[in-house]
């Protein structure tokens, strides 16, 4: 596995790695008024930042909050401009490091990985664990509880000191994970780009006890949801029970009690909007009303063809044709 070096704090706050971070963040976003208003004293504003940073006057700044559905309610904190540069230029500088420790069978918020890979290794892994579907095979399907709001302070905190020797780019860590105005100690904000390597790094945890204690072959996380596959159905009931104990106990965290179950996988697998069978996946029924609705209400080619994208990774011929007749 390849090691990467982390770079010094005077790296990651000099203008050299300020400059692509703001090049980073900018894109697709030069419309927006807060940008705006950044970008119309650009170098000013970036010297500014690293000037803060470096003598060590740099304060996180106060969140826009906002909700949206997608498809459930969701608290969006949104940073400021400045903010957002920061974050990019430390998950630049962090990402590659912390990649290269994850288990090959994370797969959110990570170079080369995303959904569709997510659900092709869960397709891949169910074919093996059936011996090419000739053996039963059952899933356990779980969902950590609400992730980002109650990820511990002082755990992610460890965590991070572990694999980050420089004090002031940790201290830099701190200050932004005490940004979130929620409960104190509790949560990390939906919205910034550290908090997606923030739980990835939290989460890791879980990953390498599934797969290095408890020796689970078939494995697949994207984010708070999970699958475990067997043969055996009681050894998954037993492992419920210790997963449960160890999110309590090493990271305070908790399954979902309404979105944990075991089921054979031939009765269909509900993963990442796709109901997931032997030999095929279907979208599910919540998921296609979404889409429907969101093409009716704003019925514009780029979304529509995002959405003809998607029906592209299951079998969805009939649902791809009707869309299609909405053009």
């Amino acid at each position: 596995m390849a090691k990467y070096k982390i770079l010094s704090y005077e790296e990651i706050i000099s203008l050299e790695s300020l400059l692509p971070s703001w090049r980073d963040f900018s894109r697709g976003k030069l419309g927006k008024s807060d940008v705006a208003i950044f970008v119309s004293k650009l170098l000013s504003n970036l010297i500014k930042l690293e000037s803060d940073l470096n003598k060590g006057q740099y304060r996180h700044g106060r969140y826009f909050h906002f909700r949206i559905n997608d498809p459930k309610p969701r608290d969006i904190h949104k940073a400021t401009v400045r903010d957002r540069i920061v974050h990019h230029a430390l998950y630049r500088a962090l990402y590659p490091h912390f990649a290269s420790k994850f288990v090959y069978d994370s797969y959110s918020c990570q170079l080369k990985k995303g959904t569709h890979r997510a659900l092709l290794r869960l397709q891949k892994i169910v074919t093996k664990g059936s011996q090419n579907n000739s053996r039963p095979i059952w899933a356990l399907k779980g969902d950590i509880k609400k992730c980002f709001a109650s990820i511990d302070h002082e755990i992610l905190k460890n965590l991070l000191a572990k694999q980050i020797k420089d004090y002031k780019t940790l201290n830099l860590l701190v200050e932004i994970i005490n940004s979130f105005p929620g409960n104190i100690g509790i949560g990390i904000p939906l919205g910034n780009l550290t908090s997606q390597l923030f739980v990835n790094v939290y989460l890791n945890e879980l990953d390498q006890f599934v797969k290095h204690t408890l020796r689970e072959r078939y494995y697949v996380r994207y984010a708070d949801d999970f699958v475990i596959l067997s043969n055996d159905a009681r050894h998954l009931e037993e492992i419920v029970l210790k997963l449960d104990e160890f999110l309590h106990s090493s990271l305070k965290l908790s399954l979902h009690p309404d979105k944990v179950y075991i089921k054979s996988f031939a009765s269909g697998v509900d993963f990442l909007g796709w109901v997931h069978f032997l030999k095929h996946r279907t979208l599910r029924r919540t998921t296609k009303w979404r889409m429907m609705k969101k093409i009716k209400e704003n019925p514009i080619e780029k979304i529509i063809n995002s959405y003809l994208g998607l029906l592209k990774h299951g079998n969805a011929h009939n649902l791809t044709l009707q869309i299609k007749n909405l053009k």
